[in-house]
């Protein structure tokens, strides 16, 4: 089994969480990605993983705070954030394939 993630796939997850990654970086994150995806996979070998599992180990619900009307962004605001937009509108990659 490999020790270490092609360098695509270290460059698309990049890509996708937006940073930019040197040839050092790269190197480093192919070992350590391998890694984390290598333990994944032993949480999913383990009996009845698919099977519901407790979340909390108690039954009383979570106290959650009342909602609030709070301060609204301007479309400029928002759109000053977006990394392309036309218009009024955030322009998206196509995650669909047609």
């Amino acid at each position: 089994m490999e020790d270490k993630l092609p360098k695509e796939e270290v460059l698309h997850v990049a890509d996708l969480a937006r940073i930019a990654v040197t040839e050092e970086e790269l190197e480093t994150y192919q070992v350590q990605l391998k890694k984390m995806l290598d333990e994944v996979d032993k949480i999913k070998e383990v009996k009845n993983y698919d099977e519901e599992m407790l979340i909390c180990p108690w039954d009383h619900e979570a106290s959650l705070r009342s909602d609030e009307v709070g301060e609204v962004l301007s479309n400029q605001e928002v759109l000053q954030n977006a990394p392309s937009h036309t218009g009024n509108f955030i322009e998206v990659p196509v995650m669909i394939n047609e």
